[in-house]
């Protein structure tokens, strides 16, 4: 007998969720949800505990976004090449942003917006049930992901803006202590998000600034500063090695620390060479 399918969602208002829950029910009777909750944390801990088929991702929610979710979760995910269940498939669930709207249909990501509209479900349960019975080779399926993630992750944090784009940033203000320090950017060897504040580090000194990691992205050279993980970006030209483990997860040493620091798998392509 065929297993029926099942679903986890993810919404931090509850009438919402119980809403699309009910919609699920008629849209596609068959499938079982697992599980709701209301944050992102709860999100890739329920789904990889009970590992469903389906995931529906509200964009915002309280710790995680939906979006920062769904990339903790694929980098958590037993490797899907090793006979692991496959990665489960992603909606996103969001207030309408047009911006938003065009990265999910960009990267061919479905979506769904509030209020959740039965015809635009039951198109989305169709796509499912075909993506479900289509049974792609997981490995691949799972690379096709990342690379949407990938995507969506370059355009949704930033609304196009009439404005020209930020100039590039040359010196940092940092704290050092009691005092402010004006720091090269060429001198940092990595930025590393923490609670409140971006960790600012040069081969010999530890820094903090307040300006957030997606703010600051914008103004680096990207291709001189690398992100490697979600809170994790690195000066290029201070790459001293990249390791894989048993598990062929990756991750790197940089000169002149002694850090070793995880690779996610969403950037990983950037080694794949090894």
């Amino acid at each position: 007998m065929t297993p029926r399918p099942t679903a986890l969602i993810a919404e931090d208002e509850p009438l919402l969720a119980a809403a699309l829950q009910a919609e699920l029910a008629k849209a596609w009777p068959d499938l079982e949800v697992l599980c709701l909750v209301g944050d992102g944390l709860s999100a890739v801990a329920q789904a990889l505990a009970l590992q469903p088929d389906v995931l529906f991702f509200d964009i915002r929610m309280p710790g995680l976004s939906g979006l920062e979710a769904a990339t903790d979760l694929a980098d958590a995910w037993p490797a899907p090449d090793k006979g692991n269940k496959p990665f489960p498939a992603l909606v996103f669930v969001s207030a309408y942003d047009q911006y938003a709207v065009q990265a999910f249909e960009a990267q061919a990501m479905d979506y769904l917006l509030k209020p959740v509209q039965t015809a635009r479900l039951e198109k989305t349960v169709h796509k499912l049930q075909q993506l479900l019975a289509r049974q792609a080779p997981a490995a691949e399926q799972f690379e096709d992901t990342l690379r949407q993630l990938r995507g969506l992750l370059a355009a949704v944090p930033a609304a196009p803006s009439p404005q020209k784009a930020p100039e590039l940033l040359s010196i940092l203000t940092v704290s050092a202590g009691p005092d402010t320090r004006l720091l090269p950017v060429a001198d940092v060897v990595f930025f590393e998000a923490t609670d409140k504040y971006v960790r600012v580090v040069s081969s010999t000194q530890e820094y903090l600034i307040r300006t957030p990691l997606k703010d600051l992205l914008p103004q680096l050279d990207a291709q001189v500063f690398w992100q490697i993980h979600r809170g994790t970006v690195v000066n290029a030209a201070c790459v001293d090695r990249v390791t894989r483990d048993e598990l062929g997860k990756l991750s790197l040493n940089l000169r002149g620390r002694s850090e070793k620091l995880a690779i996610s798998r969403l950037y990983a392509h950037r080694f794949k060479s090894l």
